[in-house]
């Protein structure tokens, strides 16, 4: 998923993730058509530092997709902390737009619901065939077994940005690579009168994305093998009190970052207030805030001991964008033909650039530009060290339950109040306990 996102904080309940009406373009319940063949409607997610960077960004490529095909593509934005809950809303009353992006980690969640288009192996021949996309970013399109609810757009991976003048005036050559080492260069740091490390505390899937890996790195899993949750066992708990830990006891993450949610960390690490930040594909957001690229490094997320890689060494979740086809759409071969103009390989290194993310798309993904730099580092990481998130149906409840657990255990550490392991583990109880009962 993406930098700005936050789960809904509303319920998403059992009802909204079982049978629902499936929808788009208009309330139609019978499947879709070519009703209305000279429109789309296409909900966009929030990728650049604002909704005006993306309108700026993805219009032309609307008006170069009206100019080949005739068909008007009408734009929406749409915010992180609204998206999950308005294509909910448009799966339940069977008003929605034609095509959209949603968070990869969300496709196993929405595919329950039935609204989206399946991608089966005839719809994917309409777009040049599942060989030509990445295997890792065809793991985050829906329940294994099933076929895939969304088709993947942009793929994207964390890493740590550090602030190279920081760094240079704290005494410290090298970035960290455990988290050892980066709780002791924030020490130092800190001596500087800089903050150490940013973060969204508030931000509830900024939250399980990280706990997720810490998760890895202590070799837990917050699903049983059978997709039930698992959330208070001793390695879960141990990986979020370590990151909370990074606020609670190590002072490194300052206390006002609790509050955070919507890309303020990523602002104050571009105004040189901060001196890490461990954020998605972030180079295109810090330049559109002003931020030379040549005063960062770009290093992989810390392990706990070692090098990144798979197991315990995991270093990010698995994080892209989706595109997806609500099945009643009313331009149902228009929308098959601009998910087709997305994923192309000219459009995919068009706008992949422009976002900073790395292309799903294998013939996109070999471009030079995307082997240099900050780039060449998220890509080693997708290829090497990156697992992706539970595709489980309840990933959304798990996101919203879990982050919010998070949040409050954050809201406590910037309070003042104790974080033990016994409030962690009374935390995430209470989130097991919001899930739905099997």
């Amino acid at each position: 998923m993406r930098r700005t996102r936050v789960a809904a904080t509303a319920a998403v309940t059992v009802s909204l993730l079982t049978a629902v009406t499936a929808c788009g373009g208009g309330s139609s319940t019978s499947g879709g058509s070519d009703d209305s063949p000279k429109t789309l409607t296409y909900w966009a997610s929030n990728q650049g530092a604002s909704i005006q960077v993306d309108k700026k960004v993805l219009q032309p490529e609307l008006d170069k997709f009206e100019k080949q095909t005739g068909i008007k593509v009408k734009l929406e934005v749409v915010p992180w902390s609204d998206l999950l809950n308005r294509i909910l809303t448009a799966a339940t009353s069977g008003q929605g737009p034609d095509v959209l992006n949603i968070g990869n980690t969300w496709s196993a969640s929405l595919q329950a619901t039935g609204a989206l288009l399946p991608w089966d192996a005839k719809n994917l021949a309409k777009i040049g065939g599942k060989d030509r996309f990445v295997d890792s970013a065809l793991g985050s399109t829906g329940a294994e077994g099933k076929d895939p609810a969304a088709v993947p757009l942009y793929s994207m991976s964390y890493a740590l940005y550090y602030n190279k003048q920081i760094f240079a005036d704290a005494g410290i050559s090298q970035p960290p690579a455990t988290w050892e080492e980066l709780v002791a260069d924030g020490k130092k740091i800190k001596a500087e009168g800089k903050n150490p490390l940013g973060a969204e505390g508030a931000n509830l899937s900024e939250n399980i994305h990280h706990v997720f890996v810490f998760a890895k790195q202590h070799g837990a899993d917050f699903f049983t093998a059978d997709g039930k949750p698992d959330f208070t066992n001793d390695k879960a708990v141990a990986a979020v009190k370590q990151y909370v830990d990074l606020m609670a006891k190590d002072k490194a993450i300052p206390a006002g970052n609790a509050e955070y949610a919507q890309n303020q960390s990523v602002s104050d690490f571009a105004k040189g207030k901060t001196a890490m930040l461990l954020w998605q594909s972030a180079a295109a957001n810090l330049k559109s805030q002003g931020m030379a690229e040549d005063a960062y490094g770009v290093a992989p997320v810390p392990v706990q001991s070692g090098t990144p890689g798979t197991g315990t060494q995991v270093n990010s979740m698995v994080a892209g964008i989706n595109m997806a086809v609500f099945k009643n759409t009313h331009n149902l071969d228009g929308a098959t033909s601009f998910v087709k103009f997305m994923t192309s390989d000219a459009e995919q290194k068009v706008l992949n650039k422009a976002y900073s993310s790395i292309p799903p798309v294998k013939a996109a993904q070999s471009d030079p530009a995307f082997n240099s730099g900050a780039t060449a580092v998220l890509k080693q990481t997708l290829a090497t060290s990156a697992a992706a998130l539970p595709q489980v149906a309840d990933e959304s409840q798990f996101e919203t339950t879990v982050g919010t657990a998070v949040k409050e255990l954050f809201a406590d550490a910037a309070g003042g109040r104790s974080v033990t392991t016994a409030s962690v583990k009374a935390k995430l109880d209470k989130a097991q306990q919001q899930m739905p009962k099997k």
